[in-house]
């Protein structure tokens, strides 16, 4: 036992550990404000359901604009100072909510936080990547989840007591969050070095991704998975309690079961996958997925009570076992089949894809919920089979030294290094 847990030690780089720890309290400042925000513009500050629905709205339209638009920035100035950059766009516009009075108040705050989320994830992204040996990506990466989720439960719990206090402290806290993480960032986590270009290379730009066809189909099928997968955990809260008659408490232990098993099953399952094929490993979560979401109406149609909340956290818990399969394979593939002259090109394409899918999921799934409850889980089952069925496909086309998880090997204590070279397939 002490040597399998051993083995799951993630042997990070410092620099990236340091990385991470910055993350957590990042991410504890979100899971201050994010179950709160809606009630806060709506109760409290009085703002009707609808003007609440916009204002928390623009900062996912305005991420979808400002995320492309950063990979050049990424790429020419690294991705530590951008990050930096988007930390502060995000103290700003999430310390300006503490001090809204009026709904312009709140679009401006949440336009200034929509440029800092479009920012914040092809950044750090690309630093993960270029701090991390191309073997130890996977578990740099499926440590970001777990650190993300982890904080952002911890934040949820302790944001409950705040706000029986004050709102503006919720705000407030979360703005001193993304100060502790600039300040970690900017004191010890160095800029990787990036390769030399090759004589004659040119700088390269968004066409060259968009001509890499390998590339865009596997962010085709990752938009595909998160609008049918992740995105519609949103619909489990109106779900469960229009339909199955579960309380807040109820709803809160599902998504408390949701984080915990993607805290503690994220490591392992990264470790398990080493060395298994990518895709396979994809097909995999679309069969996980698709079952979860059978298990959903089963709890509306035929129970309630505990019964029904046990279905849906059963639902849930399977859903997660899935959400740790995407993580070992998503990101560091993108890092992998990335031109690293665009790294922050690419990851901002990356980003942009989970975008696309949080932008189509919940209409259409709200859509499909208000006509049949029933057949909103049963055709996100469907998506799920058929995204996973896809990735077989676009596994022969992915060049042969990609096909596979790394098997990870222990990395030097603190090794920056240059970014890998690419691996292309057009």
């Amino acid at each position: 036992m002490s040597g399998y847990l051993r083995s799951l030690n993630p042997r990070l780089p410092r620099s990236v550990q340091i990385l991470q720890l910055g993350g957590l309290a990042n991410a504890i400042g979100n899971g201050l404000v994010l179950p709160f925000a809606f009630i806060y513009l709506h109760n409290v500050r009085g703002f009707s359901l609808g003007l609440a629905g916009l204002i928390l709205g623009t900062n996912a339209a305005v991420s979808l604009i400002a995320g492309p638009l950063s990979g050049p920035l990424v790429d020419r100035f690294g991705g530590k100072r951008m990050l930096a950059v988007a930390l502060g766009f995000l103290m700003l516009g999430f310390g300006g909510y503490a001090f809204v009075e009026s709904p312009w108040h709140g679009f401006l705050a949440s336009a200034i936080t929509g440029i800092g989320n479009g920012l914040f994830w092809p950044a750090q992204s690309t630093l993960i990547a270029g701090l991390t040996p191309p073997e130890r990506r996977p578990a740099a990466f499926a440590m970001q989840r777990v650190v993300m989720n982890l904080g952002i439960g911890i934040g949820g719990l302790a944001g409950g007591f705040l706000a029986a206090t004050s709102f503006r402290i919720l705000f407030l806290a979360d703005a001193l969050t993304f100060v502790a993480y600039a300040g970690v960032l900017l004191a010890f986590v160095p800029e990787p070095r990036p390769l030399r270009r090759r004589a004659g290379e040119q700088a390269g730009t968004y066409r060259d991704v968009l001509r890499h066809r390998v590339f865009m189909g596997f962010m085709a099928l990752n938009a595909a998975f998160i609008a049918a997968g992740i995105a519609q955990i949103e619909l489990i809260a109106p779900y469960g309690k229009n339909e199955a008659g579960l309380g807040e408490r109820w709803i809160g232990g599902i998504f408390a079961v949701n984080t915990l098993v993607i805290v503690l099953a994220q490591l392992p399952i990264a470790r398990l996958a080493e060395g298994r094929r990518r895709m396979g490993v994809l097909a995999v979560m679309g069969v996980t997925w698709a079952a979860s979401w059978l298990l959903v109406p089963v709890a509306g149609l035929w129970l309630a009570g505990f019964a029904a909340f046990a279905v849906i956290a059963l639902a849930v818990a399977v859903f997660g076992i899935g959400e740790c399969l995407h993580g070992a394979v998503q990101a560091p593939l993108v890092a992998d089949l990335a031109d690293h002259r665009l790294l922050g090109r690419y990851m901002a394409m990356s980003a942009f894809s989970w975008q696309v899918g949080f932008t189509i999921g919940p209409p259409v799934g709200g859509l499909l919920l208000s006509i049949s409850p029933t057949g909103l889980w049963i055709f996100s089952a469907a998506v799920c089979l058929v995204a996973g069925a896809g990735a077989l496909v676009l596994e022969r086309a992915l060049p042969p030294n990609v096909r596979l998880t790394p098997v990870g090997h222990r990395a030097e204590p603190d090794a920056p290094g240059p970014i890998a070279a690419p691996v292309r397939a057009r």
